[in-house]
């Protein structure tokens, strides 16, 4: 449809739209990533990148303060952005599908600064939504600025949102096939060079001010035989765990508190993850320093399982309490120790593959399940870690059979949450009009 479109429009408006996005969500992405690691610093008297060994060194007052701290934030800043527009909401997906990407630009940018407040104060949510809903804000203005039809519209802003994760994780080719496969739900050939662009001018944006380096550092691990029958295996777990969280997902977003409420759930929530963090530190921020250690083999088995449960229960907590945030990296952490704790038992019947090695197969499947995006996924984690293709046959098998088995059994991903059934059953008729569990979406 865009090139008909083109065809008939000013072409050159809609690519200056597209340069001028980059260029603006990339700006956006270092400003908020400056604002989160302030704050972490300020607050927690760490380094403010990592946020955990700075919790794990911190008095219990201070947990129990700073999440009350970002409770009362949190309830104070939603009564105010429902004030800012009368507009439909700020969900990036609904935008896209059902509205042509308009979001009320206040509303959203403000959403989004409270978003990174409040993780970087500890609240177990992403810090990606802060960048997307940046870029998709951006691309919305250019749009209206010059008079691009919907289906460009809709088109830029996905293409936007896409930037923002790439500009504030440093993955370009990732953040471009995150917004055709997840968030546009079609990886059209048409599509792809605008969102190509609009990802490395970003990235290469952020790269001027952010340092150009894998979100996830971890050995040089090896496929064998043994990792690839555990994929074969964990798949179907992985697929079931996605979308047994995907739903629960669903179900805090539907039943968030309005009225009075609005201001005194936070409170309640945050200051409840700030006393429990007091002894499991783990629990507060995205869920990165959790699967960096996971990534390396440092989790103890016995806290792979507690947190396995407790981090995810953590982030619908904040989510039902009706914090913003992210679920890119929750969505990875909580894989990164599902991979942990089913890989435990496998090496005491199949020894010989490293420990971490799990953790970053479980992560892939159960990001690629949630998001219903595996062949982002599959980039995503080469971009995020730097290397995969030396494990590349487990990867892919994971991911692969955990998407498989999630969609068989839920439409919906973890970006469709916020949606209708009826929306849901539209948007799955348009994005995959081949039988349930087949195409790529």
């Amino acid at each position: 449809m865009i090139a008909p479109v083109m065809a008939r429009r000013d072409a050159v408006g809609f690519w200056l739209a597209v340069v001028l996005t980059g260029l603006g969500t990339g700006l956006g992405a270092v400003a908020l990533t400056g604002l989160l690691e302030f704050v972490q610093h300020t607050l927690w008297s760490g380094s403010g990148v990592d946020l955990l060994e700075a919790a794990a060194r911190a008095p219990a007052w201070r947990h129990v303060a700073v999440l009350f701290g970002a409770g009362v934030l949190t309830g104070a800043g939603q009564l105010l952005l429902v004030r800012l527009s009368s507009a439909n909401g700020i969900d990036i997906t609904a935008a896209i599908w059902f509205h042509a990407g308009r979001l009320p630009a206040w509303r959203t940018l403000g959403s989004a600064v409270l978003s990174v407040l409040i993780v970087g104060m500890g609240a177990s949510l992403g810090r990606e939504g802060a960048p997307k809903q940046t870029g998709a804000v951006i691309a919305n203005a250019l749009s209206d600025r010059a008079r691009l039809p919907d289906d460009a519209r809709r088109l830029l802003v996905a293409c936007g949102a896409g930037a923002g994760m790439a500009a504030a994780y440093g993955v370009p080719v990732g953040g471009a096939l995150f917004a055709l496969e997840v968030l546009r739900g079609e990886l059209a050939l048409r599509f792809v060079l605008p969102a190509l662009v609009t990802s490395l001018t970003a990235t290469g944006v952020s790269w001027a001010f952010l340092p150009d380096a894998p979100t996830y550092v971890f050995p040089a691990y090896s496929g064998s035989i043994s990792s690839a029958v555990w994929a074969v295996l964990a798949g179907p777990v992985a697929g079931v765990v996605s979308v047994l969280y995907v739903r629960a997902v669903a179900w805090g977003d539907h039943n968030r508190p309005r009225g009075k409420w609005r201001a005194a759930a936070p409170v309640l929530a945050l200051t409840l993850l700030g006393v429990v963090s007091i002894v499991l530190p783990q629990l507060l921020g995205n869920g990165r320093d959790i699967a960096q250690l996971a990534f390396t083999g440092q989790v103890a088995p016995v806290l792979l399982m507690t947190l396995v449960v407790l981090k995810p229960a953590a982030t619908l907590l904040c989510l039902g309490s009706g914090a913003p945030g992210g679920l890119f990296t929750p969505s990875l952490a909580l894989g990164a120790l599902l991979g942990g704790v089913l890989g435990y038992p496998w090496s005491l019947l199949w020894p010989g593959v490293p420990a971490g090695l799990f953790a970053v197969l479980g992560a892939a499947a159960v990001l690629a399940a949630t998001t219903q995006g595996p062949i982002s996924t599959v980039v995503l984690m080469m971009e995020l870690t730097g290397h995969a293709r030396a494990f590349m046959v487990p990867l892919l098998l994971a991911v692969a059979i955990a998407t498989l088995v999630a969609r068989r059994i839920e439409p919906r991903s973890v970006y469709d949450a916020r949606l209708s059934d009826a929306e849901i059953r539209d948007r799955q008729r348009a994005r995959d009009p081949v039988p349930a569990g087949g195409g790529t979406g």
